[in-house]
């Protein structure tokens, strides 16, 4: 069955289609039959109990630097002319993002949009983790100096994250002497409301950072991510590399605690970050990347299978 699909993400004009996830996830759309719709979250709309948006037809092909044709701009009716929504803006997850995601909810039972806007309100990446802290490495979420300084004492070189971050932006180490903790923090208190995460350095990152996607709460694929010469980050974005992999006992051990429960809240298509084989730091949920690089190292269809889940679920509404 042909689906009309809105794809809500960023300007389609700027995406890099050999890696973007978003842009795979269309392209199979596309070769279903599924036709295609792209708008910009800012022009998500209610009013008298409608949720609408201004958007273009759209049909795409993997040609750098023609990638796309669009139509006329008009504004839809999201329950009415729309049968699946994907909520692929990238983050920060702010009040906006919120608040995006919760007129989203408004179409539950008329439109399905994944991941389940509800849900990922209810799981962002860095605190949804925390329900799997027994695989996590030792972690403080604070904004209180002295927390910090206390954690630092007993751990040594820590890492230090915004909470709602993304993309690996933000992100400092600060060495065992803990010469720049209190600038730091007063820099990160000035900059953002919520608490900070805080991690002990793991020398293992430099064996790679590992990003393993779920579909449905199945092991769809994974790649490992290994920084960048005089980096510490391995998040792509950052000028890391990526190398095939698969998964250690202990990686599917997380996966298969934590699969259940991103299949029950709806949360099709997640990304799980795991450093040194053994510590889970993230869940990804609010727009996952890395499904090109996983079906390029692979010869696997992860949109595909992202595609599967979704027809399924629509087929059961």
């Amino acid at each position: 069955m042909s689906l009309r699909v809105a794809v809500q993400m960023d300007p389609i004009e700027s995406i890099k289609i050999a890696g973007d996830s978003s842009f795979a996830l269309m392209l199979e759309a596309q070769a279903r039959g599924h036709s295609l719709w792209h708008y910009d979250v800012t022009t998500l709309a209610w009013e008298e109990g409608r949720v609408t948006a201004w958007a273009k037809p759209v049909t795409v092909q993997r040609v750098e630097g023609d990638h796309f044709d669009a139509g006329a701009l008009a504004k839809i009716d999201l329950a009415e002319d729309i049968d699946v929504i994907l909520m692929r803006q990238d983050p920060p997850f702010h009040l906006g993002y919120i608040s995006a995601a919760l007129l989203l909810d408004r179409l539950k039972g008329k439109t399905l949009v994944s991941n389940d806007p509800r849900e990922v309100i209810n799981a962002p990446e860095k605190m949804f983790v925390l329900d799997y802290a027994r695989f996590m490495p030792p972690t403080l979420i604070a904004r209180k100096l002295e927390d910090v300084l206390e954690f630092q004492k007993k751990h040594g070189a820590v890492v230090v994250k915004p909470l709602h971050g993304n993309g690996g932006k933000a992100i400092f180490k600060i060495d065992e002497s803990g010469t720049n903790t209190s600038a730091l923090f007063e820099v990160f208190n000035q900059t953002w409301p919520e608490p900070h995460m805080v991690q002990p350095f793991l020398p293992s990152v430099a064996e790679g950072d590992k990003r393993i996607v779920l579909v449905d709460g199945e092991v769809a694929g994974a790649i490992n991510r290994k920084p960048g010469k005089g980096e510490f980050r391995s998040n792509l974005a950052q000028g890391g590399s990526a190398e095939a992999s698969g998964l250690t006992e202990r990686e599917k051990g997380i996966c298969d605690a934590m699969g259940p429960e991103l299949k029950r809240r709806g949360l099709t298509f997640v990304g799980i970050d795991v450093i040194g084989g053994e510590w889970l730091t993230e869940i990804n949920v609010t727009s996952p990347t890395g499904i090109v690089a996983i079906d390029n190292y692979n010869g696997t269809n992860t949109a595909g299978m992202i595609w599967d889940a979704l027809e399924r679920r629509h087929s059961g509404m």
